[in-house]
């Protein structure tokens, strides 16, 4: 029952998108087509989800046992780094069309915030193993969620008659937030 309350609190009270506000240039970026949107997000949920386990394994077996937790940034952005790397590699080789789809931002899951903050949150709170990959996934198939919704809500923009001086940048930026606004009911149903 814990491991699914974290991985619901994750995915819908603590997005990483919609309540904490990082990964917002893929937010932004990638959001336009549904298709790009689902292919991004599960590339990042499993970047986040081994992210969540060998962050968790390199920070309680290396980093704290030989009491050098000042690495903990240094060695995430490695394992970061690495696993995007795998990720680029399996979707040029499996799917060409997704990778030219999501161009500049598959490499740039490595500097995705949000990853690197869920090492580091997984960190900080002190979270088991077990924990940490509940954790990954739930923020994985969060920040999965937020870009398939703006996704599909663009995609209708396109049909909508939105004011001339809103199209583009303008009327993205307001309909991010009147989701994270959404979102942030359900913090209110946990509070209350």
């Amino acid at each position: 029952m814990q491991y699914l309350l974290l991985f619901i609190s994750t995915v819908l009270v603590n997005n990483f998108v919609l309540s904490y506000f990082l990964g917002i240039c893929p937010f932004i970026g990638v959001s336009d087509r549904i298709s790009s949107a689902i292919g991004l997000g599960l590339a990042t949920t499993f970047v986040m989800t081994m992210t969540a386990a060998v962050s968790w394994f390199i920070n309680h077996k290396i980093l704290i046992a030989f009491n050098v937790p000042f690495l903990q940034y240094v060695s995430f952005i490695l394992v970061i780094a690495s696993l995007v790397q795998l990720v680029e590699m399996f979707v040029r080789k499996t799917s060409p069309p997704l990778y030219r789809a999501l161009g500049i931002f598959l490499p740039l899951i490595t500097t995705n915030c949000a990853i690197l903050g869920l090492a580091l949150l997984s960190a900080l709170r002190d979270y088991g193993f077990l924990q940490s990959v509940v954790f990954g996934i739930g923020a994985g198939v969060g920040f999965t969620m937020a870009l398939v919704i703006m996704a599909g809500i663009r995609e209708q923009l396109e049909l909508a008659d939105v004011p001339v001086n809103l199209r583009g940048a303008g009327i993205t930026l307001i309909t991010a937030s009147l989701l994270a606004l959404s979102f942030m009911g359900f913090q209110g149903l946990i509070k209350g």
